[in-house]
Order: C-alpha cells, then sequence, then structure tokens
C-alpha cells in the first residue's frame, strides 16, 4: 500500500484518434462508463482512463527526451500520488465529484511506441495505471486527486 493518499491533477489529456500524443486541455468532463468526453479510447471498457505520474515522466526526461504530459497518451496527468503502489480495486476520486476505479496497473505495449524509439524504454508500460468511471463529474488541472477506497490485501482478514 501506498503511503501518499492524495496528490493533484497537474494535466487532462485528450485525443480523438487512438495511437497519436494527446493533446493538454485545461478542463474535461469524465462520463460514467465512459472516460474522458470526445477522447478516442473513452468506451464500455476497463480502460476508460489512463494516468500517468508526472515523476514517471521525468524518468524519461532525464534519460534525454523532450516529453510531457499527454505524450505517453495518458489521459490524466498526477504528481505526488504514488499511482504505481496502487492496487486493482483502489478508488480516486478527482475534483469535487468524479470518481474512477483501478482496473489495471500497466501493459502489454504490442507495437514499440516512439519514446521506445528515441530512449530504448518507455514507462507508460510499467507505471502507467487505468481505470473506469464510476461517477462522472468535470475536472481541471489543479484538482486535487485522493484515494478514497483501498481494497482490503490479500492476506488481510476481512
Amino acid at each position: 500500500m501506498t503511503s501518499v493518499c492524495s496528490g493533484l491533477l497537474v494535466a487532462v489529456s485528450t485525443s480523438e484518434t487512438k495511437g497519436v500524443r494527446k493533446t493538454n486541455v485545461e478542463k474535461a468532463r469524465l462520463l460514467v462508463d465512459f472516460g474522458l468526453e470526445g477522447d478516442a479510447h473513452g468506451g464500455d471498457w476497463h480502460r476508460q482512463v489512463s494516468l500517468l505520474a508526472s515523476e514517471s515522466i521525468a524518468k524519461m526526461q532525464q534519460a534525454g527526451l523532450d516529453v510531457g504530459p499527454g505524450d505517453f497518451a495518458e489521459n490524466l496527468t498526477t504528481t505526488g500520488l504514488d499511482l504505481c503502489g496502487l492496487p486493482i480495486g483502489a478508488r480516486l476520486r478527482v475534483g469535487t465529484k468524479a470518481e474512477i476505479e483501478i482496473t489495471q496497473i500497466g501493459k502489454v505495449c504490442h507495437e514499440r511506441c516512439a519514446i521506445f524509439y528515441q530512449a530504448g524504454d518507455c514507462v507508460m508500460p510499467r507505471e502507467g495505471i487505468f481505470a473506469k468511471v464510476l461517477t462522472g463529474g468535470d475536472i481541471t488541472v489543479g484538482d486535487a486527486v485522493e484515494v478514497t477506497f483501498l481494497p482490503p490485501d490479500e492476506g488481510d482478514e476481512v
């Protein structure tokens, strides 16, 4: 379990097509059972919203890449929250109303992205997380991102 239970939303990014870097927008709307309004990755599946920490992006910047929020095709970029340390089933409130549930940590990249070819590595397959939207709402850069629920550890008694 992570010791940090809140952070900030530093970027909101969307794209109308899959397979491209996302464009940063100041605000957006999370829609229940879909994801970000107008985003190509939205839909009725378990990876409606993707998240990546700015701390993960900083690792790629230290490797010499000119990258920033949205360049890894993530929808939400956070800071101050250990996204990789969150278990599947954890819930996050984004802003004052929206709530998402972590459904997947990392992903298999079947085709190497441009970032991988430039640096020989990419953090998204290891450190990106995915979620579904439980409660919709408007979100804006600067909003709090707070852990609202953590499932019990498998070894814990209920």
